[in-house]
């Protein structure tokens, strides 16, 4: 892209290659990462300059690079495979869901969630949330199911992080210029921007809409940062997760509602809408609303039918979890809602509220709201199941906690976007050709165990090598912003041992995950990094959220910590965690720590991610390594022992990592043979990778969603709740047994 003037001029595509744009501008290629070595032969020295970015490309390059591509045979080869391949892959009509359910072809799957974690150019997640979210629309495109998504567009991304010479965390937010990502302004029937709005107390709030193309799912995002708006409103989306309470209700109305209407604008009528977690619960008030108007039913009938239409997945073990509004909040926002409904202010409030909860003593909580309404809700893992039906208990006080309506669906990940090119070409010679259509079949993974352990290991170490590489570009680089000399830091980088059992900790910095647990007795572990002849090094990364003051102090402690005598190149600290560091992580490191604290991890899936690029996970029996873990994977921190004091936890815990590293991990690692690898080691890694493969993939948990959750809900709304004599009959079935349920009798029928 040229600027004269105001000109801008832009490298037209020749036509023997003018597919490179629309793919460029379809995140299939965040996948498909054998795409992106294109634009390397094109011009590798842009390449590193966009940071990988294949729509800033194209709007930088050369014409004459272009034209000589163009030309170039081996180019031209690699290029018409790869189209070959996205042109197949979009047009496909023989796809899982359409080979499974035939006659679901006409529904709709809408998905809403705060934020999505697609590629690192796109920052427009925090964490586990939004990286699940992405990976939750790859699967739905890798699957065919018939999915449409919503989100918020936040230009100014979450932060990106510092770490100052004190180990303070420091914050820096960067705009987002959507014209050089593969996002676009979605356009009227007249090619105008399109702009819908909601309404504020003040007015209305108008919103333009952005499409993210995700294989062949579609993504529309909203964004308020518009001339129309008045100034006060257009930073609503400006910021994941930023502001207070107001700005947190003024973006979750936009989410939910906001979004539900703009499905409607685009001609989208969906079977199914899915809340993932409780941001987007307002789309429940609102399609009672729209319901109430168009079929000119009662509040209760059309409760009736959203609960027929909607999905509810918890994320949080813990009830600070969910977002509470405080009533004059809601109130500002919703007055005169329950007017329009015909039920009470009280009535309204409710809604979001335990049944026994005294009004002026609470709040409005989104995810009792959900709860309450979705026929259909969720935990993340099975342990997390239990742990739902029992916090939330209380929502059903008439029957036990342990029978409330709330099943599991376990997290997993988008294996192809996580899986290290290296590992994937690996994998290619051993596993079943096309493999990558049957992720979640258990079976396609058992091929593992043929491959040669001399092999599986050199790709190991080629990643690992790659990791060490990043950690020593960035701790230089932190270092030396921080007045750090050549010397010092040297003497830091210098320390980095490819041949050193290397431990991997990235996650958030929340204090139940408890990152500095291992530091936890500071003699035992300057023993176990300070063995010359088994050196043993820590590699931590994350973010704390800024108002979290905890978290950051984790973070400042790792700093200190890493800069005392004992340990200086032996524990290393990475800044600006995100998908792309992400990736080094989990495939270059040996072994995954987590520790959080138990029960409080939903699911996790980080441990997934390395336990796929055959990392061994060393971890709590929290969240999904419960379910995963079969004695030969990996290793366990701690019991299922519940605790009441966080010592004695916290005491137990530790130990169980000091004793497991010096008893198990550090000599099984070393039993080297001709001091090249451990078989043993080697054997465990495949081990990994074949029990956790296809079981803790995203293909295998949209399958359990479309199975359990979707489907049943598609053929219920499909067979009755079109049908309003039909809901309105159960309406009244079920209102008749309320009032009538002290009367009930249990008659035993005598054969």
């Amino acid at each position: 892209m040229y600027i004269f003037n105001r000109i801008t001029v832009t490298p037209q595509l020749p036509k023997r290659i003018d597919n490179l744009g629309k793919i460029a501008n379809n995140l299939w290629w965040s996948w498909n990462t054998e795409f992106l070595k294109l634009f390397k032969e094109i011009d590798i020295d842009l390449w590193e300059r966009v940071e990988k970015n294949p729509v800033k490309f194209l709007k930088l390059v050369s014409q004459e690079k272009l034209e000589n591509a163009a030309q170039n045979q081996m180019f031209l080869k690699e290029y018409d495979k790869i189209n070959d391949n996205f042109e197949g892959y979009m047009n496909s009509k023989s796809t899982w869901f359409s080979k499974e359910y035939p006659n679901n072809k006409n529904n709709l799957i809408a998905y809403f969630s705060a934020e999505y974690g697609l590629d690192e150019i796109l920052p427009i997640y925090s964490g586990g949330l939004g990286i699940l979210s992405g990976d939750h629309l790859k699967s739905a495109s890798d699957l065919g199911v018939p999915l449409v998504a919503v989100g918020l567009f936040y230009k100014n991304g979450y932060f990106h992080q510092k770490i100052n010479g004190y180990g303070d965390q420091e914050t820096e937010f960067k705009t987002i210029d959507g014209n050089i990502l593969p996002i676009q302004m979605v356009k009227d029937k007249k090619g105008n921007d399109l702009i819908i709005f909601v309404k504020f107390p003040k007015g209305k709030l108008y919103l333009k809409v952005w499409q993210i193309n995700v294989g062949r799912v579609k993504l529309y995002l909203l964004d308020s940062d518009i001339d129309e708006n008045l100034e006060e409103y257009k930073g609503v989306t400006k910021t994941l997760y930023g502001g207070d309470q107001e700005m947190r209700i003024q973006q979750e109305i936009v989410l939910g509602m906001a979004g539900t209407n703009l499905l409607k604008v685009l001609g989208l009528n969906p079977t199914v809408y899915h809340m993932n977690e409780g941001h987007s619960s307002f789309l429940i008030l609102e399609l009672i609303k729209t319901i109430m108007n168009e079929k000119k039913v009662s509040f209760d009938i059309a409760q009736d039918i959203v609960g027929a239409k909607t999905v509810f997945t918890t994320h949080t073990p813990v009830p600070a979890g969910n977002d509470i509004f405080p009533l004059d909040l809601v109130e500002k926002y919703f007055k005169n809602y329950w007017t329009r409904f015909g039920i009470t202010k009280e009535e309204f409030f409710k809604l979001g509220m335990k049944p026994d909860a005294i009004i002026e003593n609470s709040g409005f909580n989104m995810g009792i709201l959900a709860l309450k309404v979705a026929s259909k809700k969720n935990g993340v893992s099975k342990l997390h199941g239990e742990v739902s039906r029992e916090l939330f208990g209380e929502v059903w006080p008439n029957i036990a906690s342990n029978e409330s309506p709330i099943t599991y669906v376990t997290n997993g990940i988008h294996t192809c976007s996580w899986l290290a090119a290296n590992l994937k070409n690996l994998y290619n010679k051993y596993l079943i050709p096309f493999w990558q259509d049957s992720i979640h079949d258990d079976n396609v993974w058992e091929n593992i165990k043929n491959i040669p352990n001399e092999e599986l290991w050199n790709e190991h170490k080629k990643r690992k090598i790659k990791l060490l590489e990043l950690v020593k570009d960035n701790t230089t680089k932190r270092l030396k912003r921080n007045g750090y000399s050549y010397d010092e830091i040297s003497n830091i980088v210098s320390g980095l041992n490819e041949e050193a059992l290397t431990i991997g900790f990235a996650r958030r910095f929340a204090t139940y995950k408890r990152a500095t647990l291992i530091f936890r007795d500071l003699e035992r572990i300057t023993q176990i990094l300070n063995d010359s002849k088994r050196p043993v090094q820590l590699i931590f990364a994350g973010k704390a959220h800024p108002a979290d003051k905890e978290g950051q102090d984790l973070i400042k402690y790792i700093h200190e910590i890493s800069m005392k005598p004992q340990f200086k190149g032996k524990i290393f600290l990475l800044e600006d965690y995100d998908i792309a560091i992400a990736r080094y992580l989990v495939s270059g490191v040996d072994v995954w720590l987590n520790n959080p604290r138990r029960p409080m991890e939903a699911s996790g899936t980080s441990g997934q991610k390395a336990s796929v690029n055959g990392v061994i996970n060393f971890s709590v029996l929290d969240g999904w390594w419960a379910e995963g873990y079969n004695t030969k994977n990996g290793w366990t921190i701690g019991t299922n022992a519940e605790y009441d004091n966080y010592e004695i936890q916290d005491n137990d815990d530790s130990e169980s990592i000091y004793m497991t590293l010096e008893k198990k991990i550090i000599p099984m690692y070393y039993n080297k043979e001709q001091n090249v690898f451990s078989s043993k080691w080697v054997e465990m890694m495949k081990n990994s990778i074949i029990s956790t493969g296809g079981r803790f993939s995203t293909a295998r948990m949209l399958v359990d969603y479309t199975k359990n959750l979707y489907i049943p809900l598609c053929d219920l709304t499909n067979k009755y709740y079109d049908d309003l004599s039909t809901v309105t009959e159960f309406n009244e079935w079920k209102h008749n047994l309320i009032r009538n349920w002290d009367d009930i009798q249990i008659i035993r029928r005598r054969k």
